[in-house]
């Protein structure tokens, strides 16, 4: 184990897909270009933007292939789409991307609510999944949800975690994204995990996507942090969480987490105040409060 920190740290923001996906009342497609333009000139240079989904599922996720069509030019700003499935694969390609996160859930009841398949014919078809995203030369970034434990079963044994890590490595995906869906991590868990995972992953990037459902998401940053992780998903003032996990919250919150970074000398090329006015906006928009704390606080113009 690294119990180094490291100088610089990644921020991937996922609010526009994760944090979205989550609210009943349809945020307007102007709007959402509107929050990730702000979020683009704050700094951050990934950002999932949508997901290619069932939309009577989903219906915050109609418009994804309006959004890709809308979204602002940048030489800098990476957008990325969820696919569940080989069909939104098909989807985000046509609708012009170049990054898709491919995602499955090592929770067979879990994977049943979210997707309607079992976790052995969800194994099988991420295969199919990949095997399209290399024909469609997408970048591909591959997702394990409820890594740590689930709502529905319990613990979910490592060893399925290390199976399925396995599998996405010997299909040559280009990042391998560990997800808390259900909130249930804590440091001594992912200091575990990720001392299992990390020799096995090699060179290839580990992006950890906490929520914050107990509580404890900054502190399983920091406990990843000392394992050698500088990829992080996280989500402007902490809105999101999954529709299929009763008692979900939302993920770490952008600023809160820069702000962490910050006050230990770790750079994340965010500026916190220019994230802030996206997390008001939508608070004001929606009626609601979101978790996150930074972005009540007055904040300097220099954060």
């Amino acid at each position: 184990m690294n119990h180094d920190l490291p100088d610089t740290v990644t921020l991937i923001e996922v609010g526009p897909r994760d944090g979205f996906q989550f609210e009943k009342k349809i945020i307007p497609t102007d709007l959402k270009i509107e929050i990730i333009s702000g979020l683009v000139e704050a700094g951050l240079k990934q950002i999932q933007v949508t997901s290619f989904v069932n939309p009577d599922k989903v219906p915050q996720m109609a418009d994804a292939e309006d959004l890709v069509r809308r979204l602002p030019e940048s030489a800098d700003a990476i957008y990325s789409g969820l696919v569940l499935n080989t069909r939104g694969v098909r989807r985000a390609q046509q609708a012009g991307l170049t990054h898709v996160e491919i995602s499955i859930s090592a929770s067979d009841t879990h994977s049943r609510h979210n997707t309607g398949m079992s976790l052995a014919r969800a194994v099988t078809q991420v295969k199919e999944m990949i095997g399209l995203a290399h024909q469609a030369d997408l970048n591909i970034r591959a997702g394990i949800q409820c890594a740590f434990g689930c709502v529905f079963e319990g613990e979910i044994p490592q060893q399925r975690i290390l199976g399925l890590v396995r599998d996405y490595v010997s299909c040559g995906v280009d990042a391998i994204a560990i997800s808390d869906t259900t909130g249930m991590a804590d440091p001594v868990a992912v200091k575990k995990l990720m001392g299992m995972l990390v020799p096995e992953i090699g060179s290839i990037p580990i992006m950890l996507h906490f929520h914050d459902t107990r509580g404890l998401g900054l502190a399983n940053v920091l406990a990843a942090l000392q394992c050698g992780i500088t990829h992080f998903d996280t989500s402007l003032a902490g809105m999101g969480g999954c529709p299929f996990v009763p008692g979900a919250t939302g993920n770490i919150a952008t600023e809160d987490t820069a702000h962490l970074m910050a006050a230990m000398g770790i750079a994340t090329g965010i500026d916190i105040s220019r994230v802030v006015p996206c997390s008001l906006r939508l608070e004001n928009f929606l009626n609601t409060r979101f978790p996150g704390k930074i972005h009540r606080l007055p904040i300097p113009t220099n954060a």
